[in-house]
């Protein structure tokens, strides 16, 4: 499914493009390459739904946000600083920067780093895009999501309580 979105390799790729990317919102969704395979041989069918829709709900949106944004996928197995840095314990995630400073985004949830899990409709993406981008152009680095709680995966924090 990594057709759909460019890939990012490496870690040097990564800071590349954290470096580069100007005035735009930067989107590193972290995940593997080989999960649109594993999906695809698992046994239950809602799964694969989920997961194929949560590629080309990014890919159909990319296009939409170019303005905005710019997206890239980022297999966690290639990228092990930025894996750990990141706490990236459940995939996907998502990380979201600007003018290379890292945007937080508070989801109701004790982690505001990153959003996990897969977002439930395009149009959620859209307008976190759209708020993280709004500002940031205001020079906010943290920004409250626009989502409904409803649509945000709910999870542990593997470190709670260290």
């Amino acid at each position: 499914m990594s057709f759909l979105l460019p890939k990012l390799t490496c870690k040097r790729e990564v800071d590349q493009a954290i470096k580069s990317v100007a005035e735009k919102v930067l989107v590193l969704r972290f995940g593997r390459d080989n999960d649109a395979l594993a999906t695809l041989f698992s046994s239950c069918l809602s799964l694969i739904v989920i997961h194929l829709s949560h590629f080309f709900q990014l890919a159909k949106t990319a296009h939409d946000l170019s303005k905005m944004a710019v997206i890239y996928l980022v297999d966690v197995n290639n990228v092990p600083v930025y894996t750990q840095y990141f706490d990236i314990s459940y995939i996907p995630s998502t990380v979201f920067f600007f003018n290379g400073q890292h945007m937080k985004v508070d989801y109701g949830s004790p982690d505001h780093t990153k959003f996990v899990g897969s977002f439930k409709t395009k149009q959620d993406f859209i307008d976190l895009i759209e708020v993280i981008y709004r500002g940031a152009m205001r020079g906010k680095l943290i920004v409250r999501s626009p989502i409904d709680p409803n649509n945000i995966p709910k999870y542990d924090l593997l470190y709670q309580g260290i």
